[in-house]
C-alpha cells in the first residue's frame, strides 16, 4: 500500500470520485483541503516540476475566481513566480485534485490517467 497526498476540495464531485477510486485501489490517503490549506509557492514549484505539465495546467480555468480575476486575459502577462504566488494565495484557483506520492504528480481526475499512474498491481 502506498501513501498519497491529495489536494482536494471536499464539496467537489471530481475530487470525491478521485478519492473513492484511489481508496478502491488500496491507497492510504492524506487529504489536504485545497481552499483552507493551499500548497505554498515552493511546494507548487515542486508539484509542477514533478508533473511534467506547464504551470497553466494547474489553474482551475473553469472556476469563478479565475473568471472574476479575468485571468484568461492576464495570466500570460504574469511571470512564473507571480503565477505561483497567485495559486498559493487562493486554493480555489488551483485545478483539483492534485495527487502526489512525492515523486509523481497528477492533476485533475481521469480514470484512465489514474489507472496508468496510481494502479497497484
Amino acid at each position: 500500500m502506498s501513501k498519497l497526498t491529495i489536494y482536494q476540495y471536499p464539496k467537489c464531485s471530481t475530487c470525491r470520485s478521485a478519492v473513492k477510486w484511489l481508496q478502491g485501489q488500496g491507497h492510504e490517503l492524506q487529504l489536504q483541503h485545497i481552499a483552507e490549506q493551499p500548497p505554498g509557492v515552493e511546494e507548487l514549484r515542486i508539484l509542477v516540476a514533478n508533473s511534467g505539465l506547464v504551470l497553466k495546467k494547474f489553474f482551475n480555468t473553469g472556476g469563478d475566481v479565475y473568471k472574476s480575476l479575468d485571468l484568461k486575459n492576464k495570466l500570460a502577462k504574469l511571470n512564473e513566480q507571480e503565477q505561483l504566488e497567485l495559486l498559493a494565495g487562493n486554493g480555489m484557483l488551483i485545478k483539483r485534485p492534485i495527487v502526489t506520492d512525492g515523486h509523481k504528480v497528477t492533476v485533475g481526475f481521469k480514470e484512465e490517467q489514474y489507472a496508468q499512474a496510481w494502479s497497484i498491481v
